[in-house]
C-alpha cells in the first residue's frame, strides 16, 4: 500500500471530491480514468496533456505500469515515476485503476466495485485515504526504548 503521507491523503480526498462534484470522468480516457484524475491532481497536470503523454506509448495505465521503465526516456514513464516519488507504486496504481485493492475493499465491506462508476472511484480515494491517515498517526510502540537512553531535566 501506498506510503502514508498528509499529501495522499489529501490528494485522494480532492480527487474523490472532484469526481462527485462533476469534474469529467471517462474510464477509457487515459487522462480522464481513474490514474488520470489522481495523476491531474497529483501532478497539477491537464487531462489532455496526461493523455496525450500516454499516447506516445502502446496501452492503457495497467499495461504502461507494467511496462514502466524510470530510464526509457518516455515522457509517460517521467510521469509515472513523478507518481511513484509522491509515495505511491506500480502496483498500487494498477489497482486504483480497476479498484481492486483488498484491504480497501474489505474496508469498505465489498468484494469488488465497478472501476468505471465515478462515484465506486470516489467511494475508493476516500476509503483509501482513511486507512493511509490512521496508518500516519498510528500511535508510536515506546515498550522497547529503555528510560536510560533519554536525558531528564
Amino acid at each position: 500500500m501506498a506510503r502514508a503521507s498528509l499529501l495522499l491523503i489529501e490528494a485522494f480526498r480532492k480527487t474523490a471530491k472532484q469526481l462527485l462534484d462533476g469534474k469529467p470522468y471517462e474510464w477509457g480516457h487515459m487522462g480522464a480514468c481513474n490514474c488520470g484524475n489522481l495523476a491531474q491532481t497529483l501532478l497539477n497536470m491537464k487531462k489532455a496533456d496526461i493523455h496525450h503523454l500516454a499516447l506516445t506509448k502502446v496501452g492503457n495505465w495497467s499495461e504502461q505500469l507494467n511496462d514502466y521503465c524510470p530510464t526509457s526516456g518516455y515522457a509517460m514513464d517521467n510521469m509515472i515515476f513523478g507518481l511513484l516519488e509522491k509515495g505511491l507504486s506500480t502496483e498500487d496504481l494498477q489497482q486504483l485503476e480497476f479498484l481492486s485493492n483488498k484491504e480497501i475493499l474489505r474496508r469498505i465491506g465489498v468484494t469488488s466495485l465497478q472501476n468505471n462508476k465515478r462515484e465506486d472511484v470516489a467511494k475508493y480515494l476516500i476509503t483509501w485515504a482513511e486507512i493511509l491517515e490512521e496508518k500516519l498517526i498510528e500511535p508510536l510502540d515506546m515498550s522497547d526504548l529503555k528510560t536510560e537512553s533519554f536525558l531528564f531535566c
